[in-house]
């Protein structure tokens, strides 16, 4: 365990600005509605998993609330990873108690599941965390720290795994949608398929178990959520369940936070149709002047009849300083031209982001190790949080 310089006396004048600039969030927005979002996609990089308790005693946090959530390092985050994860990891900042422990992972192992080049998962976990504190995670308030940083997550996992049904796993839709297969229980998708068992690797087939892992190492209270992990929180319950009967009552069944259900939609995943939280205003009104929408005259909210122009709307909706549903928004700008639309899209996303490149070009600076104190610091945290559960588990299983 490496003792980090975050706290040093001696910073670089570069170093304590960007500390103080981080620290500044964005002002938080509105729970956001249930919605259909186009620029960009929002997919599984969100790793929040709603686990209800039930049944049966666990020793939990003394009292202690614990928030636990992830993301994959897959790049510079998009509008839908603001929009259905990161805005509310910024508003939980400001909602929570100053004791309730926050703590975000870049679940670089999970990203492990398909295949990485070193470097560039490298870079990516970089600009990942970059980002984070570029949008307003404060690491003073909140842990942030790499998933492969703490390898107790690793070690709990297999201890969870020696107790979890591989049949509960081959039935879950992950998987199977990784491999482009249907999602049902058809012949092609059992694990008995030979071309299945030739293309499924275990990391894969296993990924729900790091998941429950990355939550229950840290006994966390409660866990953002999103609808498309509702069969990995089955499957953590199972987990915590199989561990406890077999054990004791030792490990924690997490509460919810259920985080906004904002989808950006998936058709176009191109870069040039994709909106980065870090883009230049130019670059954002580009991207949102070339979104395709229709020639029906006004603006309606219909996501399946209109969803270029319900996209926008939900965008808008996001960062809308009045709080208005996507619905009430198109009622405000019923008779607009869509082009009118677009520009005020286009000026909102402007102003909700401000300030968020130049703070990620600077903790991108080469000469800068601000980022690595960061994350040093977010580890060793971590590592604290994640060792008195293993201490627990350790005792309970004989190791």
């Amino acid at each position: 365990m490496y003792k980090s310089r975050l706290y040093a006396c001696s910073r670089s004048p570069l170093t304590c600005s960007l500390r103080s600039q981080c620290r500044a969030s964005l002002t938080p927005h509105h729970t956001q509605h249930n919605t259909a979002v186009a620029i960009g996609a929002l997919s599984n990089n969100h790793c929040g998993y709603q686990i209800r308790r039930h049944g049966g005693t666990s020793r939990g946090n003394a009292g202690c609330k614990v928030v636990f959530s992830g993301i994959q390092p897959t790049g510079i985050p998009h509008l839908g990873n603001y929009a259905g994860a990161l805005r509310q990891w910024v508003q939980l900042q400001h909602q929570e108690p100053p004791d309730t422990k926050l703590i975000y992972s870049i679940v670089d192992l999970h990203a492990m599941t398909t295949p990485q080049e070193p470097n560039t998962l490298r870079l990516r976990k970089r600009e990942t965390l970059a980002t984070l504190l570029a949008i307003g995670i404060d690491p003073e308030r909140s842990i942030m720290f790499y998933q492969s940083s703490v390898p107790a997550h690793s070690e709990l996992m297999w201890i969870l795994a020696c107790t979890a049904s591989v049949g509960y796993l081959s039935r879950m839709t992950q998987w199977k949608s990784k491999l482009n297969l249907d999602a049902d229980l058809s012949a092609g998708s059992r694990l008995q398929d030979r071309q299945v068992e030739n293309r499924l690797k275990l990391g894969l087939l296993s990924y729900p178990v790091l998941q429950a892992a990355d939550v229950l190492v840290h006994r966390a209270t409660h866990v953002p959520v999103g609808d498309d992990q509702k069969q990995h929180l089955e499957f953590a319950r199972e987990c915590v369940t199989n561990f406890n009967h077999a054990y004791g009552p030792h490990l924690v069944y997490p509460k919810t936070i259920t985080h906004p259900n904002s989808k950006m939609s998936k058709s176009d995943k191109t870069a040039r149709s994709r909106v980065l939280v870090t883009d230049s205003p130019q670059e954002i009104r580009a991207k949102i002047s070339s979104a395709v929408t229709d020639s029906i005259t006004g603006i309606s909210y219909d996501p399946l009849e209109r969803p270029g122009i319900s996209n926008l709307l939900a965008i808008l909706s996001v960062f809308d300083a009045k709080n208005r549903t996507p619905q009430q928004l198109a009622e405000a700008y019923s008779a607009a031209h869509p082009r009118i639309l677009k520009e005020t899209v286009s000026e909102a996303i402007i102003a909700g982001l401000e300030g968020v490149r130049s703070r990620f070009m600077k903790l991108m600076d080469v000469n800068n190790d601000y980022l690595d104190e960061v994350e040093a610091e977010g580890s060793r945290k971590a590592r604290q949080s994640a060792e008195k559960t293993m201490d627990i588990v350790r005792s309970a299983t004989g190791l």
